[in-house]
């Protein structure tokens, strides 16, 4: 069985840290990721909707805070249903802010136009498979990109290259670390994944530290705070997706008054709130939603302690929403009913991911041939030595591997907001049309 002492190690990556007498090793985590210019740029990076123009909808950005704030209140009330099992020098603030830090980063390694973007990522290595810049890889080294996942991207961005390149990343203790890392096992494996072969050993010490087996080769059992991690984002995004399909006038309140009556449950009467609102769905939704949200954290938290032994033992491979049978989370199946019926085959929505693979395409093109120019022929290639200069990185010629030199231009690219890669990708193809 998992062994909280271990698992909440505020041990760091990299560096010690020197003390701050006003603030935890974990709040600092927070703290980093905050300031982070890979964090920064979720705010222009899709959520759901690519390139909305109503400021209401959600980015990467909010809905990450708002996943965050959720996280530490669910981790604080599983606390106190928990806190015998736990260290007696560990407070609820401490734990809270664990999942909270970790519930800020889950997204930070998303490319953009969110997971239309992922696939097209992966589609692209897949069909250049025998190209000359990429027939040299191994089946291991090609799997990182075949198989390439949001949630591997921002392990690699925490623990290689935000502040400190390749020599521990943002420097975060192994506690927040293992809580962010919602698939544990090796891209090699299949996706979806948490982990490129580039950052296996750094992650088979962060396991080592934290007391999490390895349960087969390349894979190792979860984080017990990563369910809670994984909760926040369930509820959030099955909630907010909702509410952004509202403010676009995808679904109306006939459609979602069934969920929000079980979300808010017998106490609160739905069509009296929405009359008393002047059937204003906005203002409707700003009076409702706090209930929704705070039913859904003390359920999730009630299923987390029913199934306390299996967590801890490594066995649970469901999501904590989609255990719970109580009314509540009846709303929660309504609105993943909502988003895959409704919200998610949206025709603008499709129309614009279905352009994302084109743009990604035209990127990739110029980028990874460009950096295969840049190894064989160095500066004596003037359109490759440009390349290398505009993805910013000293290391990406002959001093690293040929799979990691793929690496740093994905680095390069998935952390590019939508505007950006739309914008780069324009003048790329307008350079071209004019040769």
């Amino acid at each position: 069985m998992l062994n909280w002492e271990t698992l909440l190690s505020a041990t760091r990556y990299g560096h010690p840290a020197d003390r701050d007498p006003n603030r935890s090793d974990f709040h600092r985590d927070y703290d980093r990721i905050v300031f982070s210019t890979a964090f920064r740029r979720l705010g222009r990076k899709t959520q759901v909707h690519p390139f909305s123009v109503n400021d209401h909808v959600h980015s990467r950005l909010t809905h990450s805070i708002e996943v965050s704030s959720v996280g530490r209140s669910l981790a604080i009330t599983v606390y106190h249903l928990i806190k015998k099992y736990l260290p007696q020098y560990f407070n609820e603030f401490h734990f809270g802010m664990i999942v909270q830090s970790a519930c800020l980063a889950h997204d930070i390694g998303n490319p953009p136009f969110g997971h239309a973007g992922e696939a097209a990522i992966r589609e692209w290595f897949r069909k250049n498979r025998n190209s000359a810049p990429l027939k040299d890889l191994s089946d291991k080294e090609i799997a990182d990109f075949e198989n390439f996942d949001g949630n591997a991207q921002g392990h690699r961005i925490l623990s290689k290259l935000e502040y400190h390149f390749l020599d521990g990343g943002m420097r975060l203790t192994y506690a927040t670390i293992g809580s962010m890392v919602k698939y544990p096992q090796l891209a090699k494996y299949g996706s979806p994944t948490s982990l490129f072969s580039t950052e296996a050993d750094l992650y088979r010490n962060t396991a080592e530290v934290l007391g999490i087996p390895e349960i087969a080769p390349g894979k190792w059992m979860r984080h017990p705070l990563v369910y809670l991690m994984e909760a926040a984002d369930d509820i959030c995004y099955s909630i907010l997706d909702v509410e952004d399909a509202i403010e676009l006038g995808i679904l109306y309140f006939a459609d979602v008054r069934d969920m929000f009556s079980y979300l808010c449950g017998p106490e609160v009467d739905i069509d009296k709130e929405y009359q008393e609102n002047g059937m204003n769905l906005r203002d409707f939704l700003s009076s409702v939603r706090g209930r929704a949200i705070q039913n859904l954290i003390d359920d999730v938290a009630v299923t987390f302690v029913n199934h306390y032994e299996e967590i801890m033992n490594g066995t649970l491979e469901k999501h904590l929403t989609d255990l719970s049978r109580s009314d509540v989370m009846n709303g929660i199946r309504i609105a993943k009913r909502l988003g895959i019926e409704r919200i998610y085959p949206d025709r603008r929505k499709t129309e614009l991911e279905v352009g994302s693979y084109t743009t990604l395409s035209t990127v990739l093109d110029a980028f990874v041939n460009g950096v295969h120019d840049y190894r064989q022929n160095g500066r004596n290639s003037y359109r490759a030595d440009r390349i290398v200069r505009l993805i910013g990185q000293a290391k990406i010629g002959q001093s690293v591997t040929t799979a990691e030199a793929y690496h740093q231009v994905l680095d390069f690219v998935s952390g590019m907001t939508d505007n950006y890669a739309t914008y780069l990708a324009r003048q790329i193809g307008g350079l071209a049309m004019g040769l």
